[in-house]
């Protein structure tokens, strides 16, 4: 098996702003404990707010927070939002004129089966009907169904079964992962899968036809992890086993350039990359490499793509926190996968080019430092484009400065 090697060029990030001096463990808490209240996942008298992608991040954050201190409090706070998301975006919105489960099931079926007909995004306005015309600026903000928040939340409720040890929540995870796939897939006239990127409430109709460049690649990576964690489960029946969408989603996936110089989908195809390495060793699974290599290649290029833009020097009024902090949390587990390497070289096809590959990446892992403390300042912290978007920057802040809740599968 042979990795072509890539040719690349190391660009220095800038130089760190002013120490942030943090007990990072406190200030996960105290982002976490402001997040449950101003989204009411704790307290009454309020209306939860609930938005899938961040709420998928909050999990992993309260799972980990639970892990690192002991206090069963974070994790009733992680059960208590994935209870929350059910039973909002599980439904449909409070201002359509459908109501009950999106599935369609009734109450009874839709306690037992909460994921069966998918989860809303939670954006603030509604959906767009099947016979409006398409504006792009407005669909940004309108409701519907987004596969790759999707495989964020599946990938949520498989470590919500691994802290408690209750399998409903991997059997959940593996319900949306079909469902989603069944949905969100389609042939075209040469009989070739593709997948579309936005989906109605319901699931009936496509709101954004085009392709994601990297959903196929979140949902082969996260069903292989769903159909790993489900066979070391003897409750699981075989018929909830992913294969054939697996399959698939492998072959759509590998058409498809990853290179992308957006700091969010470089963080994402290293959290992959963090993942894969994961199920390299774990499932002895070499032939992984060459997929592994590629996301290795294509965020290094990327990383060299961002940097050229030099965005991280403007000001925080031209730049989005949590964009940056998905490229952040990716290369923390960029010293992760380097340790498995190191521990399991055995596991791993051509690891000496796998490690030079890592030994490149490493030399942009002081941007992790660099993004968290330019937003942990206070100043920062006022602006719009951190204001306006809150929820989904505290909580991406908190995964960023400890990620392990969020990269461990």
């Amino acid at each position: 098996m042979i990795l072509q090697p890539i040719k690349h060029e190391v660009r220095q990030p800038p130089r760190t702003t002013k120490d942030a001096i943090v007990d990072r463990s406190t200030a996960i808490e105290a982002i976490m404990v402001d997040f449950a209240k101003r989204t009411c996942i704790e307290g009454e008298g309020c209306n939860p707010i609930r938005y899938l992608w961040t709420d998928a991040f909050a999990v992993c954050n309260y799972l980990e927070l639970f892990r690192k201190t002991g206090k069963t409090h974070y994790r009733e706070m992680a059960l208590r939002l994935v209870s929350q998301v059910h039973h909002d975006l599980g439904k449909h919105r409070s201002d359509d004129d459908r109501s009950g489960w999106i599935s369609g099931l009734d109450n009874k079926g839709g306690e037992t089966h909460p994921t069966l007909g998918g989860l809303r995004i939670g954006k603030k306005n509604s959906e767009r009907k099947k016979d409006e015309l398409y504006d792009e600026r407005m669909e940004w903000e309108q409701d519907g169904q987004y596969y790759h928040y999707l495989t964020k939340w599946m990938h949520a409720l498989d470590l919500v079964s691994k802290s408690t040890g209750d399998p409903r929540y991997r059997r959940w995870a593996l319900e949306l992962a079909q469902t989603a796939y069944d949905r969100f897939t389609y042939a075209t006239p040469a009989n070739a899968k593709r997948m579309y990127w936005k989906m109605s409430i319901d699931l009936t109709y496509p709101l954004v036809t085009s392709m994601g460049q990297h959903d196929a690649l979140d949902g082969y990576i996260t069903y292989l992890q769903l159909n790993q964690n489900a066979s070391q489960d003897s409750s699981m029946p075989e018929t909830m086993q992913l294969d054939a969408a697996i399959s698939d989603l492998y072959r759509m996936s590998q058409a498809i350039n990853w290179e992308s110089d957006d700091p969010l989908g470089i963080g994402g195809v290293l959290s992959d990359a963090c993942f894969l390495a994961q199920l390299i060793v774990e499932e002895r699974r070499e032939d992984l490499s060459v997929t592994l290599y590629r996301l290795l290649s294509y965020a290094l290029k990327g990383i060299e793509g961002f940097m050229r833009t030099d965005t991280l020097k403007y000001q925080a009024r031209y730049r989005l926190a949590f964009r940056e902090f998905g490229l952040s949390i990716g290369l923390h587990g960029i010293p992760k996968i380097k340790l498995l390497l190191d521990q399991h070289a055995g596991y791993f096809a051509e690891p000496i080019q796998i490690e030079e590959i890592l030994d490149a990446l490493e030399a942009y892992l002081p941007l992790c430092e660099y993004i968290e403390n330019f937003w942990l300042e206070g100043e920062n912290q006022k602006s719009s484009t951190w204001t306006e978007h809150l929820d989904i920057n505290a909580v991406m802040l908190g995964t960023s400065l400890d990620p392990d809740g969020y990269l461990r599968i």
